[in-house]
């Protein structure tokens, strides 16, 4: 295929791929789902699933495989982007007298880790056979356990302004304990990728040496460079983003030369990146990334459908699925439940906690995306946690639409029933500890 019907082939599945994901993500929305859902419909529709299935080799003519490499490439940049943008955002100040959120985040993230190793320890048989070959070792079981304990941040903050509940005090912990844990998540996934025995990359040993000065770089030299850069005279007339940019690629870059993941060095790019000295992101910078990644995320979840092989599950493969939904709805309702509660927070705030920290979506989906790239997991067992992602996220809206009734009693910061995200604006929230007399506070939660 020549150079200039390849660039042909890449407009015309992009300009496909984005207004399908686009589509699909606004009736989700209009169904009461996070468009998440819909964009990975989308991507597994335009896959060999369903497209794959129709008359004349229209999959294959859309998407040769001639541009496959490039089309994987673009998702990559958009998970760079998309991964600064959060890692600058992360702020794990928020932890500071707030027992509820470390509670929660804490308990979020070992539980659900736990119940997935076990899982894997008590049926490795079915795992083994879904695998496809792939060994059911240590590094198998710790990725499990991490694949079942991801909460998906962005898909969180969409589900709680759609449903309404957006500066309740149960949505607050939520999304605050949803970072902690998916900050968390990383380190933990980073091992089972240094951990690994692909042969194409340095003993672990090596890796975790460069690794080590890798890190020493970017915290004692870049960062430093960086101060001074978007400090020095000058600074607040220039365009910051394209630096940012710069950084976020070549981190990313150093950890994939590493034998990781390009999201590692992204999410620490955006870590290390300077904030205002109130210690706030920079909208000029934030916005940029954030809509530019967002533009490009399509072409991810396409890339991610087109990985989703239906076709080769077998019967067998469904118990193993109702297991690992089983396994990962009752690990994180039940955790985040159980930690809220131990907080001294009422049970139904603590359910609310626990199904909100069960959304899983585009995080999840990285990790799967991770996990299938660096062989840990073979592709019936990625088209299985792939429903296990889209099923619980979509479980997310109706289960807090039956704890939150629109005519039954708000939750607590509330200011009265919502529907769809429209109605009178919360409260927001934190107010006085969980446990301690609202007496306390001597003015009333101030109003979004």
């Amino acid at each position: 295929m020549s150079t200039d019907a390849i660039v042909t082939h890449v407009v015309a599945a992009l300009a496909v791929v984005i207004t399908a994901s686009y589509t699909m993500g606004a009736v989700a929305r209009r169904l009461g789902q996070p468009p998440v859902v819909g964009q990975l419909f989308a991507g597994i529709a335009l896959g060999p699933s369903l497209l794959g299935l129709a008359p004349g080799g229209v999959y294959e003519t859309l998407f040769p495989k001639q541009i496959q490499p490039i089309l994987t490439s673009l998702s990559q940049v958009a998970l760079v982007l998309f991964l600064f943008a959060v890692g600058y955002e992360l702020d794990l100040r928020m932890l500071r007298g707030q027992n509820a959120v470390t509670a929660v985040s804490l308990g979020g993230f070992a539980i659900p880790m736990l119940m997935g190793a076990g899982a894997v320890l008590l049926f490795p048989g079915g795992f083994g056979s879904a695998n496809g070959g792939h060994p059911v070792d240590a590094t198998f079981v710790l990725y499990m356990a991490v694949a079942l304990s991801i909460t998906a941040v962005p898909v969180l903050a969409s589900i709680i302004r759609d449903q309404g509940v957006a500066g309740t005090r149960p949505a607050v912990i939520a999304m605050a304990a949803a970072g902690v844990i998916d900050a968390l998540s990383w380190p933990v996934l980073a091992v089972v990728l240094v951990g690994g025995t692909d042969a194409a990359t340095p003993p672990w040993t090596v890796r975790v040496a460069l690794l080590a000065g890798y890190l020493l770089v970017m915290l004692f030299a870049v960062r430093p460079l960086l101060v001074w850069w978007m400090r020095r005279p000058g600074a607040l007339m220039t365009n910051q983003v394209p630096v940012a940019v710069a950084v976020a690629l070549g981190s990313a870059w150093a950890t994939n030369a590493l034998g990781l993941h390009v999201i590692f060095g992204a999410l620490l790019a955006g870590l290390i990146m300077p904030r205002q000295p109130d210690g706030v992101p920079d909208s000029r910078l934030l916005r940029p990334l954030q809509e530019t990644g967002g533009l490009l995320l399509p072409v991810f979840f396409a890339i991610s459908g087109m990985a989703v092989r239906l076709s080769g599950l077998r019967s067998s493969d469904l118990l193993l699925l109702g297991l690992i939904c089983v396994t990962a709805v009752v690990g994180k309702v039940a955790a985040g439940a159980l930690s809220a509660r131990a907080a001294r927070m009422p049970w139904r705030d603590s359910v609310v906690i626990g199904v909100l920290l069960n959304t899983r979506g585009l995080t999840e989906l990285i990790v799967l995306n991770v996990g299938l790239e660096a062989g840990v997991i073979g592709s019936r067992l990625y088209a299985l946690l792939v429903v296990m992602a889209l099923l619980t996220t979509a479980a997310t809206g109706p289960l807090l639409t039956l704890l939150y009734r629109p005519d039954g009693p708000p939750l607590p910061g509330h200011t009265g029933a919502v529907s769809g995200g429209e109605g009178t604006a919360p409260d927001t929230w934190p107010g006085p500890e969980p446990g301690q007399s609202p007496a306390a506070d001597a003015e009333p939660a101030p109003r979004t």
